[in-house]
């Protein structure tokens, strides 16, 4: 299994994109800015999207990636998300006002979008490999994903703070060996982190003790212009594991 990293940012900017996450040449993880380091031939051969929540830095690519590919398209590209998710997909961006509504086109029949409900706990497979939605804690309704296909498995868990099921659901499997978690915010910005129900580096090192797993663990989501600190400090507060930055254009092999 590869897994690459197209964006991975809290914002864009030079050489910034993002969170998307692409596995193997088929299967998308969010669907930010970082959608764009893909060709057009890379973009058609996309068939599931797994989007973890519905905010603006996970979803901006996605509109845009099914307007470029839209002719060579055969079979729907099918998006996995939760109810409250996809509605908001249906009601702000796909509602013929921000953009056309690609589950109508070019038919409904024969449409370029299907949108297929997933639930925390739920497991979906895709050829040789298996996604599982797990709940986090966040200011939407939002999901993180492990998946895995019998050899590796790594785990993400999209935008999150402090939470028990995440990691409950970590440890219910015997094998995690890599782990991309968030810490958007510094310590110093520890209560601006909390109103947006993110991680700063004291509140996933805590979290972090709950997990019986040792993977390699990357750093996503840090703001631009604060990643040296946010790193510095989960460095300091986190002495289970090595402490690594994700960038854009990381590539895995699971």
């Amino acid at each position: 299994m590869k897994l690459r990293v197209l964006g991975c940012s809290g914002g864009i900017g030079a050489y910034l994109s993002t969170t998307s996450l692409l596995v193997d040449s088929d299967i998308l993880i969010d669907g930010g800015t970082g959608v764009t380091e893909l060709s057009l031939e890379e973009m058609s051969r996309v068939r599931h999207i797994f989007v973890t929540h519905s905010h603006l830095d996970h979803i901006a690519g996605i509109p845009m990636l099914l307007d470029s590919v839209f002719e060579q398209i055969t079979e729907p590209v099918v998006l996995h998300a939760r109810q409250e998710t996809i509605q908001v997909l249906k009601d702000h961006i796909f509602n013929w006002q921000v953009w056309p509504d690609f589950s109508q086109l070019p038919s409904a029949e024969n449409p370029v979008l299907r949108f297929e409900v997933m639930s925390p706990g739920q497991q979906i497979r895709v050829d040789t490999r298996s996604i599982e939605m797990i709940a986090v804690n966040h200011v939407v309704p939002a999901a993180g994903y492990r998946v895995q296909n019998g050899i590796g498995c790594f785990a993400f868990s999209g935008d999150t703070t402090s939470n028990d099921a995440f990691w409950e659901a970590l440890n219910r499997h015997d094998k995690l060996d890599l782990l991309i978690v968030e810490s958007a915010f510094a310590d110093e910005d520890r209560e601006l982190s909390s109103k947006a129900h993110h991680y700063c580096p004291k509140l996933l090192a805590d979290d972090l003790k709950k997990l019986q797993h040792r993977p390699r663990l990357y750093l996503t989501h840090l703001k631009p212009g604060s990643e040296d600190i946010i790193l510095e400090q989960c460095r300091g507060h986190i002495d289970e594991l090595p402490v690594h930055r994700l960038c854009g254009g990381d590539r895995f092999t699971l």
